[in-house]
């Protein structure tokens, strides 16, 4: 037998090679992780968005100004004065006018009616980009196998949105209430974060492909995450308890810090004629507890923050630190909403912080699970 050379070829280099199976996840054409990365983002924005405008709806007592529900027909405003006057004349009907603006004029009801209709219209016009985005998604067969499922369940959350949205607004339309109830509006507010929390989830997790990801976790804090699951759900209770301060204006109610009319804890926290009531409708307990929960969530937070000092990743450490930050900041804004009595822009503002702090907790949770790979020299790959 002929010796053959040590370095000789042992595969016919013009052979055509059998194509590489990569995940599951990755078999739908090119480009399909970042076309729905870049329609969740947008979904996102217009949902913060919506987030500020319901916002301001309430601050500015809108909120009841369109009184039914009709998802079709309501899309276009009153165009003539006589369907300005029918619009005008339904609100006069619900006991917000008669005991709180019997003295307003139809250019008054123009105003907080542009409100609400923008409300509405900007939650229909995220209902249109979500079910035109999937479907085009669906039809060109991009979406990644497992990612359906998913992005339905976002298209269902929004459509009991609209739904938990005239629940909320119908319960002040009733005799003898002039606003919506609390726990609906807290409701609302919640599914909306929830809604975000999920957005802000999938946009992470489509940053990076399923093969990284899957390299990354090998390398997740278990712990780190787990502190910050914990601070996530606080930071969601947080939230809901801070629309029922907003439900019932309570926290234009105690103005002082850190003291509550003059005592660490009001005469007023408790009245036997409400009962369990006194959870929803009591401004001094529902106030009392948004700020023990408030200290108490600023506490945890930095807790979990110096547990994050210690990990090896240099990304997960950065992410951390951005959440504290902010969770400095959203204190500061809430200390200031209650001295100033929550005027349009500083509430807003604190809205729009829970928000950040709520995305930034979220940020940091993905990092301590998926960890960057960092390479000797300190880089992120």
């Amino acid at each position: 037998m002929a010796k053959r050379p040590v370095f000789e070829e042992v595969s016919d280099p013009s052979a055509s090679r059998a194509p590489v199976r990569t995940g599951m996840i990755d078999a739908a054409p090119k480009g399909a992780r970042r076309a729905i990365r870049l329609w969740l983002m947008l979904l996102f924005a217009m949902l913060v968005a919506m987030i500020a405008l319901g916002g301001a709806t309430r601050l500015t007592g809108s909120g009841l100004s369109i009184t039914e529900w009709a998802p079709v027909t309501g899309t276009l405003p009153p165009m003539t004065e006589a369907e300005w006057q029918s619009e005008f004349g339904a609100y006069k009907q619900i006991p917000q006018f008669v005991e709180v603006n019997p003295d307003m004029q139809l250019a008054g009801f123009k105003t907080i009616y542009w409100w609400e209709w923008s409300h509405r219209l900007l939650g229909r016009l995220i209902g249109l980009v979500w079910a035109v985005g999937f479907l085009a998604l669906l039809a060109t067969r991009r979406i990644p196998a497992g990612w359906t499922p998913r992005l339905l369940t976002l298209g269902a959350l929004g459509g009991l949105q609209g739904a938990i949205g005239w629940w909320m607004v119908s319960s002040g339309l009733v005799e003898g209430v002039t606003r919506v109830a609390s726990y609906r509006l807290a409701t609302h507010l919640g599914l909306a974060f929830v809604i975000l929390g999920l957005i802000a989830w999938y946009v992470l997790q489509l940053g990076r492909s399923e093969a990284v990801l899957l390299r990354a976790r090998r390398a997740g804090e278990a712990r780190l995450f787990s502190m910050s699951t914990g601070l996530m759900h606080l930071a969601f209770l947080q939230i809901v308890i801070g629309a029922l301060v907003a439900g019932i204006d309570a926290g234009r109610q105690y103005t002082g810090w850190p003291r509550m009319g003059g005592e660490w804890v009001p005469a007023a926290i408790w009245s036997a004629e409400l009962g369990w009531r006194n959870l929803f409708e009591n401004p001094a307990l529902v106030q009392f507890v948004h700020r023990m929960a408030g200290y108490l969530l600023g506490i945890f937070a930095v807790v979990v923050w110096l547990r994050a000092r210690r990990s090896p990743h240099p990304v997960t450490r950065g992410a951390f630190t951005a959440m504290i930050v902010m969770v400095a900041v959203q204190m500061g804004l809430g200390i200031l909403n209650v001295i100033h009595a929550a005027p349009l822009a500083l509430a807003l503002a604190h809205q729009i912080g829970a928000v950040a702090l709520f995305v930034l907790i979220l940020r940091a949770r993905h990092h301590a699970r998926f960890p960057h790979e960092t390479s000797v020299r300190g880089t992120s790959r």
